[in-house]
């Protein structure tokens, strides 16, 4: 390795928000935290300082559970709020139904039941097409919804949406839960305080992320309804979540979120994403980019798009980026993720990069 390879551009891309690095102040506050003994699986007081830094941005009658990974927020915290006959609905393209291995079915022992959605978004009117069947012994009983803030297509719900869900969902009897991988790309597009979007909107159960803004290995269940989920302490030890040295995992989330490193990391992530997506569009108007088209809105850290047969091919070897769906071998469709760490320089050579091989 050549001292200068960190810069080589194979290096950079857009595949995922996972595949940068750690932000250096949650490196640093990682780093201030091996000091000294402090109580193992959450009896530390970094952690005791994490649920004062969620209270105050969620409510406080909110409690955070410290776990290791998105998939284990998901499974445990849905875990948490279904008996074992207890079904889910959400979007077909839901994390939990396409990329956590079935966790939630296989671990968990959790039926989700798919809809297919157009822009990633259910919908009160899309959630009646699986809110049916209570009391029918033969069918899993619907008890929770679950939505991605971001959606995986990289839309945003607003307030008022999420609002109307929670309210469907509620006076059906059904809880709602949250997947909030990417829960800070959404309060920078919306520029809205976390609360107003979660627990004001009737959210019961929030996977709050860290890892792909800026962390190395930290989420968090919060439980922002107390009635809407039991047992959290045990399945989280039963699901192999619970932390010993949890002072690490929860030092990472108070750098993100006692300040507003949270907020920094991902206004930049989705500016960049705003200026892939306006360098492309540019190209497209004065032909120095031919035939890119755009399946989706951009509004976080994501562009969807369609580039001309072969494009991704001739590019994807130094600028990493997926197929959209993911391994579909057939598609021209694409999804360009921004980090925190993703520079004005990636993005514009990214964009003449797709110029050049499109007319080729």
């Amino acid at each position: 390795m050549t001292a200068d390879s960190a810069l080589d551009p194979i290096r950079r891309g857009f595949a995922s928000d996972n595949y940068s690095g750690v932000h250096p102040e949650v490196l640093a506050a990682i780093a201030a935290t091996n000091t000294g003994h402090e109580s193992a699986y959450g009896g530390d007081t970094v952690t005791a300082r994490l649920q004062d830094v969620i209270a105050r941005h969620v409510g406080a009658q909110a409690e955070a559970f410290p776990v290791f990974n998105g998939t284990g927020a998901n499974v445990v915290g849905l875990q948490s709020m279904l008996p074992r006959w207890g079904a889910v609905i959400a979007s077909t393209g839901a994390h939990i139904n396409t990329d956590e291995g079935g966790a939630p079915e296989k671990v968990a022992g959790i039926k989700v039941l798919g809809i297919e959605t157009p822009d990633g978004k259910l919908t009160p009117e899309l959630i009646d097409r699986e809110a049916w069947g209570w009391g029918d012994e033969h069918r899993a009983q619907p008890l929770v919804v679950s939505i991605t803030q971001p959606t995986e297509l990289g839309t945003v719900y607003t307030p008022d949406e999420i609002r109307a869900i929670a309210d469907h969902a509620h006076t059906r009897g059904m809880r709602l839960h949250m997947d909030g991988a990417r829960l800070s790309n959404a309060a920078a597009s919306l520029d809205l305080p976390l609360r107003e979007f979660t627990t004001d909107a009737g959210v019961d159960v929030l996977s709050m992320g860290g890892t792909k803004n800026g962390a190395l290995a930290a989420e968090a269940i919060v439980v922002l309804s107390p009635e809407a989920s039991a047992g959290l302490p045990y399945l989280r030890k039963m699901n192999m979540q619970l932390a010993s040295k949890m002072r690490f995992v929860s030092a990472q989330l108070v750098a993100l979120y006692e300040g507003d490193l949270y907020l920094r990391n991902a206004r930049h992530a989705n500016a960049m994403a705003a200026r892939l997506r306006r360098g492309l569009e540019a190209g497209v108007a004065d032909g120095s980019v031919r035939g890119v088209s755009f399946i989706q809105p951009t509004q976080a850290n994501g562009v969807f798009a369609t580039f001309p047969e072969g494009v991704a091919e001739r590019v994807i070897d130094r600028f990493r980026f997926y197929g959209w769906p993911a391994g579909d071998a057939d598609s021209n469709d694409v999804r360009l993720m921004c980090s925190f760490d993703t520079t004005e320089a990636d993005v514009d050579a990214f964009v003449a990069a797709i110029g050049a091989a499109t007319r080729a």
